[in-house]
C-alpha cells in the first residue's frame, strides 16, 4: 500500500491501531499505579503495622519475587492462549489483590505484615504477563517504522502513572487514610477489566479494522497472525531449547542485562523515592505526592521523546542499531546524574536532578522496542518473558539493597550511588555486548 493511499485511509478516520495503543497506555498506567500504591502509602503503612526499614524492604520486594517467577510461564501462556484472554485474567486478579491490601489492618499486627507481603506477592504474580503482552500486541498491530514510538508510549505510561497518581494517592493517604489508596485503585481496575474485554481484539478480528489498514500493517512488518498460528511446540509448553538459544545469544544477553540495570532506576522511584523525600528531606506525605509527580512527568516526556527520536532516525535512513542505541546511551548518561543529589542540601536542586535523571531514564528505556525488533517471531511472548525475568530481578534486588543500605548507613547517599552506577552499566551493556540489533532466527 502506498503512502498516498495510507493518507487517504487515515483522512477518513483514525487508524484502529491508535485506539489499541491508547487502551494499552491506560491499562499500563493503572498497572504502575497499583505497583506504586505502597510506596506512596509506605510511611503510614509502616507506622500502622509497626514495620521497620528492613521489613518494608522485604514487603516492597515481594512483588518482584512473584513477578519474576511468573515471567516465563506468563510468556508461554501468552503465546499459547493469546494476548487478550491472558491479559483479561491478569488485569482482574491484580485489581483484586490491590483492593484486598486495603484490609490488612483488620488482622492482628503479628499477621498484618505477613499478609501485606502475601498480597504484594500475588499482585506481582497477577501482573507478570502484562508487559510481554504489551510487546506482543505492539508487534501484532504496528509496522516496524512505528514500533519504537508505540512501544515507548506504552512504556512511558509508567511515568505518566506516577505523575498523575502520586498526587492523588498522596491526597487519599492524607485525607482518607492509607487503606483507601488500595481500595480505590482496585475498584478502578475492575472497571478497566470490562473496558479491556470490549475493545481489545486481534488485528484480523477487530470489528473496526479496515482492509486497507490491515494490509498496510501486515505488509510493513506487523505480525498480524501471531495469535492464530499455533504449532505443536507452542501448545505443549515453553521449550527449554528455545530458552537456551536466547540465553546463548550475545545480542539477547546484552539486551536482557541492560534491562536489569535500567529497571534498577525504575524500582528506586517506585519504592524508596517517596520515603527518601520524607526521611531525608523532611517533606510531608501530601507534599511528597505533589513533588514525586515532577520527575515522573519528566520521565514521561523522556519516554515519549526517546521512542519518537528513535523512529525518526529509522525513517531518515539510520540503521536500526544506531537508532535504538543512541537514545539509550544519551539517556543513561543523564540518568547517572542522580548521584549529584548527594552533594547538595537544596530541595529544589535535588528535585531538579531527580527530574533530569528520570527524563534520561525514560529517554533511554527502549528495551521493549528492541525486544519487538529482535525477538524470534515464533516466541515473542516467551522472549518478552525472559527479558522481563532479567529486568525484574531489579524489583527484588533494588528494594532490598536500598533497605539494607539505609538501615546500616542511616543515609540514602550510598543508595543513590548504587542507582547511578546501574545507569552507567546499562549503557555499557548496549555499547559493548549487544552488537547489531536485528531479529533473531531460531534453530529448529
Amino acid at each position: 500500500m502506498s503512502v498516498q493511499s495510507e493518507a487517504v485511509v487515515s483522512s477518513k478516520r483514525a487508524p484502529t491501531r491508535f485506539y489499541i495503543l491508547l487502551t494499552i497506555f491506560i491499562v499500563t498506567t493503572i498497572n504502575y499505579a497499583d505497583r506504586a500504591t505502597l510506596s506512596i502509602a509506605g510511611t503510614e503503612v509502616a507506622k500502622a503495622l509497626q514495620l521497620d526499614a528492613i521489613s518494608m524492604g522485604y514487603i516492597f520486594s515481594a512483588f518482584g519475587w512473584a513477578y519474576l517467577l511468573m515471567q516465563i510461564p506468563g510468556g508461554w501462556l501468552l503465546d499459547r492462549y493469546g494476548s487478550k484472554k491472558v491479559y483479561t485474567w491478569s488485569l482482574f486478579f491484580w485489581s483484586l489483590f490491590t483492593f484486598t491490601q486495603g484490609f490488612v489492618d483488620m488482622l492482628p499486627l503479628a499477621w498484618a505484615g505477613i499478609s501485606m507481603f502475601f498480597m504484594r506477592f500475588m499482585l506481582g504474580f497477577s501482573e507478570a504477563p502484562s508487559f510481554p503482552a504489551n510487546a506482543r500486541i505492539v508487534a501484532a498491530w504496528f509496522p516496524t517504522k512505528e514500533r519504537g514510538t508505540a512501544s515507548a508510549l506504552f512504556n512511558a505510561a509508567q511515568y505518566f502513572s506516577l505523575a498523575i497518581f502520586s498526587p492523588l494517592l498522596g491526597w487519599l493517604t492524607f485525607a482518607w487514610g492509607w487503606e483507601h489508596v488500595f481500595t480505590v485503585m482496585g475498584a478502578i481496575g475492575f472497571v478497566l477489566t470490562l473496558v479491556w474485554v470490549k475493545f481489545i481484539h486481534n488485528p484480523g478480528d477487530h470489528p473496526r479494522m479496515s482492509k486497507e489498514e490491515l494490509e498496510y500493517i501486515s505488509n510493513n512488518g506487523a505480525v498480524v497472525d501471531m495469535d492464530h498460528k499455533k504449532t505443536d511446540s507452542q501448545q505443549s509448553g515453553p521449550k527449554l531449547h528455545y530458552i537456551k538459544q536466547l540465553l546463548t545469544n550475545r545480542m539477547m544477553l546484552g539486551v536482557f542485562f541492560g534491562q536489569y540495570f535500567i529497571n534498577t532506576i525504575t524500582w528506586f522511584f517506585l519504592t524508596w523515592f517517596p520515603v527518601y523525600l520524607v526521611q531525608e528531606k523532611g517533606m510531608s506525605i501530601l507534599k511528597v505526592g505533589l513533588v514525586a509527580s515532577i520527575p515522573a512527568l519528566c520521565g514521561f516526556a523522556g519516554g515519549v521523546l526517546g521512542g519518537v527520536f528513535s523512529d525518526y532516525l529509522v525513517k531518515r535512513g539510520a540503521s536500526l542499531t544506531f537508532a535504538r542505541k543512541l537514545p539509550i546511551v544519551v539517556g543513561m548518561l543523564l540518568a547517572s546524574t542522580i548521584i549529584l543529589c548527594n552533594y547538595t542540601d537544596s530541595t529544589v536542586l535535588v528535585v531538579s536532578l531527580m527530574a533530569l535523571a528520570f527524563f534520561g531514564k525514560g529517554f533511554g528505556a527502549l528495551g521493549w522496542p528492541v525486544i519487538s525488533d529482535t525477538a524470534p517471531k515464533e516466541i515473542v511472548g516467551l522472549c518478552g518473558g525472559v527479558f522481563n525475568v532479567f529486568g525484574n530481578v531489579a524489583s527484588i534486588v533494588t528494594p532490598l539493597v536500598i533497605g539494607y543500605l539505609v538501615s546500616e548507613l542511616h543515609s540514602f547517599n550510598a543508595a543513590l550511588i548504587f542507582v547511578g552506577c546501574s545507569a552507567l552499566m546499562a549503557m555499557v551493556c548496549y555499547l559493548v555486548i549487544v552488537g547489531d540489533i536485528k531479529r533473531m532466527e531460531l534453530a529448529k
